[in-house]
């Protein structure tokens, strides 16, 4: 697998689309960074990490609406890549549907959101947009 980021935000969309409950994935550092702040800013229900094997997994309980059935997020995009990084500076931090979604960043103080980012005046890396 050449990106382990790429890979963990495809399953868990596609498993939103398909309307499980749960989806499993590869553990790595990132995505349990990722994980975890997809959970503090609610947009899954609970997580756990398993450590079975020599990598680890990840149970994540997707969150869906509990009248109409829609999941909570409505699109999760990959940004930056390992063919084309994308950085950002303090000043050109981006907003994700005028402030209503994230931006998952990665700086040299870990992953956090773009909001964050601002409070800390730093930039980094794009890592992805989830709204």
């Amino acid at each position: 697998m050449t990106d382990p980021i790429a890979d963990f935000l495809t399953r868990v969309r596609n498993a939103m689309k398909a309307g499980h409950k749960v989806v499993e994935t590869p553990a790595s550092g990132l995505t349990k960074d990722i994980t975890r702040i997809l959970y503090e800013k609610g947009y899954i229900l609970s997580y756990k990490f398993i450590d079975d094997d020599l990598q680890g997994k990840i149970k994540i309980a997707l969150k869906y609406h509990p009248k109409t059935k829609l999941p909570a997020i409505k699109s999760i995009q990959r940004v930056s890549r390992p063919g084309l990084r994308k950085y950002a500076g303090v000043d050109e931090l981006p907003r994700v549907l005028n402030g209503l979604g994230i931006a998952v960043l990665s700086t040299s103080r870990g992953l956090m959101t773009e909001k964050e980012a601002m409070k800390e005046n730093i930039g980094g890396e794009v890592i992805c947009f989830v709204y």
